[in-house]
């Protein structure tokens, strides 16, 4: 499988040169992600719906490269604010619970002052 470049169609990405996602064989990496809704490009004030379109667009940058949620072996997670861990918890449960990915939180600053979590994941293709 050659290497293959996957877009959300978000301005960001051809400002700053990046792919939402790159996949080469079986990998596949998303890049850090935030809660931007990309088809009205706003961006929700809960941290909660922040979480959840931040993980739909993973979901859909996989599925696009032809990987699933269930490949992801690694999660990094970076919040904002400490307070906001017990609130995002249970949504990346939700999406992860039975996946179990190796996984880091990092309380730090983001790019813009409304990003409050910002997801990357890397996936591997799981034998059939």
């Amino acid at each position: 499988m050659a290497r293959r470049l996957i877009s959300t169609g978000s301005p960001f990405e051809k400002t700053a040169g990046y792919s939402r996602a790159v996949s080469d064989g079986d990998f596949c990496w998303v890049a850090g992600t935030t809660g931007y809704d990309y088809a009205t490009m706003t961006m929700p004030d809960r941290v909660e719906d922040q979480a959840r379109n931040t993980m739909n667009t993973i979901a859909a940058a996989l599925a696009e490269a032809g990987f699933s949620l269930a490949d992801v072996v690694r999660a990094n997670y970076y919040i904002t604010d400490s307070a906001d861990v017990d609130r995002v918890f249970p949504i990346l449960g939700e999406y992860f619970g039975e996946i179990r990915p190796a996984a880091t939180m990092i309380v730090c600053g983001l790019n813009k002052p409304e990003m409050k979590i910002e997801i990357e994941v890397t996936a591997r293709k799981r034998p059939n």
